[in-house]
């Protein structure tokens, strides 16, 4: 499908823009911009300005604001941000200090993953040491419930073109009250919502965290199992427990309202079910929605992480049968 006239001449007069405000605040020329990244979203990151690297978040699409706001509190509380160095709000565009053109994912190996991870914990424990700002949504019943409706809506009827029937339609409804009655009952504190290796960069006072706009108050082992079951990579499940546990050992350090070993493995597990069944959901509609195809590609990481998980629970039975009945099959041809 290409692109219409219409949005053709936006686009040009969103780059026209967005040149002229880099050249408005850069000390030195600036004779082009180059697309850097790109969010889920509707953020975009050019790279051109000698300062530093300009973010463009068009107001009508995604409003600058809710990130400059989190940005301040995580700042303030220790962590590690990008620096600002010029901003119009009103226009949508930031130049922010330049971190390098690779995440922490993009560099990680066999060999350096465990420092990586024990460096993000140290931000994630401040993180979650900051005290929640006033106005600060929550992780409430209604968030969840519509986040687990994404898998539903997106990744079974619309990807796939399932529809279940009523036995199976009422015992996912039966999975998804257990997943939202264990994150309500977990400890809350100050949560990123995509704390992941893709989300850091590697710097040498951080890493810098990324992404954080959509922060809420909710389940303190959310933004660790998003560390350790990363939605665009894979670690051996040794790993993934001995990381759990060395952030819970900190972290009880620290004051935070962490519980013990059982109980932190239980919210660990079934929060991060939660979690891939909404990024299912999610992937399937950056495809047909927004014209991202690429992110479900990696629909069968989120299978493994289910069979890993599945059979630790009996609850979470019938939510394996309709992934074996349904989106397994589906993958594999």
């Amino acid at each position: 499908m290409t692109d219409s006239p219409t949005t053709a001449s936006h686009d040009d007069a969103r780059a026209a823009a967005r040149l002229a405000w880099a050249r408005s605040v850069s000390a030195r020329p600036v004779d082009a911009l180059q697309r850097a990244s790109a969010d889920a979203g509707f953020r975009s990151y050019w790279r051109g300005a000698p300062d530093g690297i300009v973010m463009d978040s068009p107001p009508a699409l995604e409003d600058v604001r809710p990130w400059l706001a989190m940005h301040a509190v995580l700042e303030g509380g220790g962590v590690r941000v990008p620096r600002i160095l010029a901003r119009d709000v009103d226009a949508g565009f930031l130049l922010l200090e330049d971190l390098g053109p690779s995440t922490c994912l993009q560099v990680a190996d066999d060999g350096n993953v465990d420092a990586l991870v024990d460096a993000a914990i140290v931000q994630l424990l401040r993180l979650q040491a900051i005290d929640c700002p006033p106005g600060l949504p929550g992780y409430d019943r209604a968030l969840l419930e519509r986040e687990l409706g994404l898998f539903r809506e997106w990744f079974l009827r619309r990807h796939l073109g399932v529809v279940l029937d009523a036995s199976e339609d009422a015992a996912l409804s039966g999975v998804e009250a257990l997943l939202v009655d264990a994150a309500l009952a977990q400890p809350q504190v100050l949560v990123h919502r995509d704390f992941m290796l893709r989300n850091l960069m590697p710097v040498a006072d951080g890493p810098a965290v990324l992404d954080f706009q959509d922060a809420v108050r909710g389940p303190i082992a959310y933004d660790m199992l998003s560390l350790c079951r990363d939605a665009f990579a894979s670690w051996p499940e040794e790993k993934v427990a001995r990381w759990r546990e060395d952030y819970r050992v900190r972290a009880e350090a620290v004051g935070l309202p962490v519980p013990d070993a059982t109980r932190f493995a239980r919210d660990f597990d079934l929060i991060g079910v939660q979690r891939h069944l909404k990024i299912l959901g999610i992937f399937a509609r950056l495809r047909h929605r927004d014209g991202k195809p690429h992110y479900v590609d990696d629909a069968p990481r989120f299978v493994g992480y289910f069979d890993v998980v599945a059979p630790r629970y009996p609850a979470l039975a019938p939510l394996q049968a309709i992934i074996d009945r349904h989106v397994r099959p589906a993958l594999a041809g």
